[in-house]
């Protein structure tokens, strides 16, 4: 990828923020390189020890993630990493579906894309852990579902032993309820009664599982 100038006064007709940088959350940069646009994420606006610490790691972590997921329909391409330390992804053009159904109602054709989506990257030893905040579920420019935000995202391989082997197969089942409980504010019925049995019903196994799964969300998120 041709080299890509980080954010200043030099570049700031060619850039716009798409997110503000807080104490735990690097800023989002959308940049404007040659016609085609790329999204930055740079941990280089937060504080020393967050930025190398912290930072490096959830960018480690992104960027498996992301090597995971190459060549995978529904993800933005990922570019690399840039000195800051910062990431670089493809811009996808389309809209968050937060909010979404108070202006329109997705169908289910893109319900049966998403879950397919989700069961792709699942395939693929990943589970996403954080679907259920809408701003990681983008709908594109021809209606299609986009994934974003890997950086809570974990792999089997580091959960195969018992007992985080349960743990992980809940964040799984978490991604798809994700799914579900989006559909069940666009298009209910379309949702079969498997589905909704799986999303309503908790044994008490899972109820515990859960409890061990929000305690590590929790912890996988604050990072984040």
């Amino acid at each position: 990828m041709p080299q890509i100038q980080k954010p200043d006064a030099k570049t700031s007709n060619q850039s716009r923020i798409l997110r503000k940088p807080s104490r735990t959350r690097p800023a989002l940069w959308l940049i404007d390189l040659n016609g085609r646009q790329v999204v930055i994420k740079d941990y280089s606006v937060n504080r020393f020890l967050y930025r190398y610490l912290v930072g490096r790691f959830l960018i480690w972590r992104e960027t498996k993630a992301y090597r995971r997921l190459r060549g995978l329909k529904g993800v933005p391409r990922f570019y690399g990493q840039m000195a800051g330390p910062a990431l670089v992804m493809e811009a996808v053009p389309g809209e968050s579906v937060e909010n979404l159904e108070k202006v329109q109602k997705l169908p289910e054709e893109f319900f049966n894309t998403l879950r397919a989506l989700v069961d792709a990257f699942h395939e693929r030893g990943l589970a996403h852990c954080d679907l259920k905040r809408a701003p990681n579920i983008l709908v594109g420019k021809y209606r299609e579902p986009y994934i974003v935000d890997w950086s809570a995202a974990i792999t089997f391989p580091e959960f195969r032993f018992f007992p985080f082997n349960l743990i992980y197969r809940r964040f799984l089942l978490d991604d798809l309820n994700a799914v579900t409980k989006l559909q069940l504010r666009h298009c209910p019925q379309s949702l079969s009664p498997a589905e909704r049995k799986r999303y309503f019903q908790r044994s008490r196994t899972e109820r515990l599982i859960r409890k061990i799964r929000d305690l590590s969300r929790e912890f996988l998120q604050k990072i984040a």
